[in-house]
């Protein structure tokens, strides 16, 4: 029996990352759990964030997947150290190969970051970027509101417009080459950054890096059937269906909600 992948996530932005590895494993199985009674993570305390993450990967882990993503920034920068203390499988976060992927496209090393207030706060990306480019400046900005606004779909809407020219404006100043995305939300909102900082500035999330980097570490599947796909939420399942259909291109999703604090979070 094929065994899944896990993803997890804050919302309905690791629906990026999910998109991304379905694309690459067509017939793997894959399962994904959205926390949307908690969102966001990003202004909570690191015990909170590591505490909601390892309930997160203790649901998943009894759905008996073979490998864990941690779709959500914040979770990545906070908790993965004790994710990987829990379980015995594959755990891989979204910052490792984010940055990867800034030192492959980066060519003069001046590298803007925005995230929620939990990731910036971390410094994860700044270390793990600098680990990589040593003479790199990375200028980091958290942008909170981002991730509510994507949370209501407002993808498009003049207040979103406003935000994130706020967010980015410092950067066009600083004149740098490359903005990492360091939230899963914020690609559902690329079109607008691009539209702010022009062609010229690279926009780096880590969805496909991840994706190349399960490639690199599962066997590669021995079926060609379609695998299956499974979604469950903690709270407003209707809304994340909504969502979940327009970035996925799904209209029948298996979607389930789960109730907090039974006995799957034991």
């Amino acid at each position: 029996m094929t065994k899944p992948i896990g993803i997890f996530d804050s919302g309905v932005g690791g629906l990026t990352v999910y998109k991304a590895i379905r694309a690459a494993f067509p017939s793997e199985d894959l399962i994904y759990f959205g926390d949307t009674a908690r969102v966001p993570y990003g202004p909570k305390s690191h015990h909170t964030v590591i505490e909601y993450s390892v309930q997160n990967a203790r649901f998943l882990l009894q759905k008996g997947i073979k490998a864990l993503v941690v779709a959500c920034n914040t979770a990545s920068a906070v908790a993965l150290p004790a994710l990987q203390e829990l379980a015995q499988i594959p755990v891989i976060g979204v910052i490792e190969p984010g940055a990867e992927m800034v030192a492959q496209l980066s060519q003069n090393q001046k590298i803007g970051v925005i995230g929620t207030e939990g990731t910036i706060r971390s410094g994860a990306y700044t270390q793990a970027i600098l680990s990589l480019l040593p003479n790199a400046q990375v200028f980091s900005r958290a942008c909170p509101l981002l991730v509510p606004l994507a949370e209501e779909g407002w993808l498009d809407h003049p207040v979103t417009r406003l935000v994130v020219k706020d967010c980015l404006g410092e950067y066009k100043e600083k004149g740098i080459d490359t903005l990492v995305l360091g939230c899963t939300h914020y690609p559902l909102l690329k079109a607008l950054f691009a539209e702010e900082l022009g062609a010229g500035v690279n926009l780096v999330d880590s969805a496909d890096a991840i994706a190349l980097h399960l490639k690199s570490i599962l066997p590669p599947c021995d079926t060609q059937r379609l695998g299956v796909d499974k979604f469950y939420v903690s709270d407003n399942e209707e809304k994340f269906h909504q969502l979940a259909s327009r970035i996925l291109g799904m209209k029948n999703l298996q979607l389930q909600r789960l109730r907090l604090f039974e006995s799957w979070f034991e």
